[in-house]
């Protein structure tokens, strides 16, 4: 076991040893994950409950949805469990003040994937979590890198306020766009992160990559915008190789590939390395499939020692496997870590720069 995880306690195991009923706060994909891990563990569930404004009469998994402020009025103490994402300051300040009043678990289930990010795992891994902590390149990363962990397995949200850095802090002191990068990404969505670089710095070229259909016509009015020849869209998923392959429907941000039995959109898959472009910085958010994304990039990664900002929360093991793959293609890089608000861990990115930077 690492030793910063010595004295902290896995979420599951404190929520079945919490005597006050435990009460669902939250609806959707993530509820219903968090849902069946309790039923695995023999936790129950005393009810669900939402904000007020959202209360509409109706149920979810078998409960009437009760208003918080009902509940807080009706019930004498309980303990709530996160349902959802948050990542936008208002509502992590009501989350926040939440848990002045009660006690609040932020369970971690993995966005895909299977298992838990829990203690034993963590133990089962350790050769690999110590070895991305000996790499990270500053405190600010061990920090981060060390609470985050914690977080996971604790679902205890102070971890999480002690791994909080500011986004802005990332380009002004460790990617620093400048009027020469070629910057390449994968993920764009609506051209948000290319929105944040151009605000630091103009750059030479923009290579913008996004499979879902909605979120690239999107990204497409956005690129309009730009000054002519600055951005070329690729409406593709960035892969290990060039292949077909099936996007989900009507999923929005979280838009990820599924098997063709589900019906989804046929989508070419592009290595990007058969793009041949000379990158200097490189972004993926491409909601788990971060490891096929950088076999697809090898060949870049190795010749030109771009910039890269990956996400490292949607898979559990992507906070350690993704930097130890990277250290495998190019063993000439300085590891960051850095998590922006949100909760529970996701906005978790690695930032890999060149040694000589």
């Amino acid at each position: 076991m690492p030793e910063f995880l010595e004295n902290i306690t896995d979420c599951w195991q404190r929520m079945k040893a919490d005597e006050k009923p435990l009460f669902l706060y939250g609806m959707g994909n993530g509820a219903d994950k968090i849902i069946k891990v309790m039923e695995h563990y023999g936790i129950s569930l005393a009810g669900v409950f939402a904000s007020d404004e959202f209360v509409r009469g109706h149920s979810f998994a078998g409960h009437i949805v009760h208003k918080l402020s009902e509940l807080e009025e009706t019930v004498k103490d309980f303990s709530v469990v996160l349902g959802f994402g948050a990542g936008y300051q208002s509502l992590y300040d009501k989350i926040s003040e939440l848990a002045k009043r009660h006690t609040v678990y932020i369970p971690d289930v993995p966005l895909f994937g299977d298992g838990l990010f829990t203690r034993d795992y963590c133990r089962k891994h350790k050769s690999e979590i110590l070895e991305v902590r000996s790499m990270l390149a500053d405190d600010i990363s061990v920090n981060v890198f060390e609470n985050i962990i914690k977080f996971k397995v604790s679902g205890d949200m102070k971890f999480a306020d002690l791994a909080t850095t500011p986004k802005s802090e990332v380009y002004e002191s460790i990617i620093r766009p400048c009027e020469n990068d070629v910057y390449v990404d994968l993920g764009a969505y609506n051209g948000d992160t290319i929105r944040e670089i151009l605000e630091c710095s103009p750059v030479k070229k923009i290579f913008a990559v996004e499979p879902d259909r909605r979120n690239f016509r999107k990204l497409v009015k956005y690129a309009e915008t730009l000054p002519e020849n600055l951005i070329t869209t690729e409406n593709c998923i960035a892969w290990s190789e060039n292949t077909t392959l099936y996007f989900s429907k009507n999923s929005g941000r979280q838009s990820t590939i599924v098997a063709e039995s589900e019906n989804g959109n046929p989508v070419t898959a592009r290595a990007v390395d058969t793009f041949e472009i000379p990158a200097t910085i490189i972004k993926t958010d491409v909601e788990g499939a971060e490891k096929e994304a950088l076999k697809g990039l090898e060949k870049t990664i190795a010749n030109y020692s771009p910039k890269l900002m990956i996400s490292v929360y949607h898979r559990n093991e992507d906070m350690f496997a993704l930097p130890l793959q990277i250290h495998s293609i190019n063993p000439r890089y300085k590891y960051y870590m850095r998590h922006q608000l949100y909760v529970p861990a996701w906005e978790t990115n690695l930032y890999a720069v060149p040694e000589n930077f």
